[in-house]
Formats: C-alpha cells, structure tokens, sequence
C-alpha cells in the first residue's frame, strides 16, 4: 500500500515538472514571438470613459513580415476595426499603423464577466528590412487582416568606379 502511495506520489511529481515545462517553454516563446506584438490601446476620454477603464489596455495585433524577390508583404491581425479608422505612414524603414477600435457596448446597464478585448487608439511600428517605394504601396483590410504590399526599390546594376 505504502509502496503505490509512493509510485503516485513520483507519477505526479513528473507530470507536474513535465506541465512546468512546456509552461515555461510556451510562455518563453509567447514573450519573444509576441514582444512588438504587445500594443497599447490608449482609451478616449470621450467614448464612454467610465466603462472603458475596467477593459484591458494592453492586447497583441499579431503580424508577420514577409519578404519576396519584389516585394515586402506585411500581414497584421487588427480585428473589429473598420477599415476608416486604420492609418498608414511609412518613414524611413518603419511602417507606422495606427488606429482606433471602438467599444460595441449593446447596453450600459449589464454587467461584464469576461473583458479581454482592448479598446482605443493604438500605434504599431513595424521596422522594415528594405528600402520600398511609397508611391506603389497598396494596403487591404478583410476579414480583421490587414495586407500591405510595399515594393522594394531596386538598387541599380553593380558599378565599378575606378580610383584615380
């Protein structure tokens, strides 16, 4: 009896440490994966300010950065928003978005028991790996993805300069 009380008590121990690893591992990867994924929604002071303070200010606009043979593709998750209230503006080798989701309150009398969903303006910066043209740049919003083709200026033909 005492000898499978000990047999349990090692089978929890590893599915414990088993469990706290794939935590740490999952968490580790979430942290480095997601760190410029992390945005913060700054709530307006005139939208319903006494409801938007319990909501969560922070939340992840995931997004991805693709690079073609002519193209720079970035791919950025922003659901709920209309596509009216997103802003692009390219300085540089950053692309700045901007935007503002609103808070869709059916009522102002009930009560909350999940709030995960940020709310207000945002800014996300997403550094670019190659000079684009800015004038050919195209942008899409569907399905709480928006799509943005930003072609790459091609560098002219490699040229010898001599010394003299």
């Amino acid at each position: 009896m005492i000898s499978s009380i000990k047999q349990v008590g090692k089978n929890i121990s590893r599915e414990l440490s088993r469990a706290w690893e794939n935590l740490k591992v999952g968490w580790h990867e979430l942290l480095t994966r997601s760190n410029d994924a992390l945005t913060h929604f700054k709530h307006n002071k005139n939208e319903k300010d006494y409801l938007l303070s319990s909501f969560p200010s922070w939340s992840l606009l995931a997004g991805e950065v693709e690079e073609t043979s002519k193209d720079i593709l970035v791919r950025l998750e922003v659901p709920g928003l209309e596509k009216e209230n997103l802003h692009l503006t390219i300085d540089g080798n950053l692309l700045y978005i901007t935007g503002e989701k609103r808070i869709e309150c059916e009522s102002f009398d009930s009560t909350y028991h999940v709030m995960e969903r940020a709310y207000g303006t945002f800014q996300r910066i997403i550094p670019l790996p190659r000079n684009v043209d800015t004038d050919k740049t195209e942008a899409d919003y569907k399905n709480g993805v928006l799509k943005i083709r930003l072609p790459k200026i091609t560098s002219g033909a490699i040229k010898t300069i001599s010394v003299s």
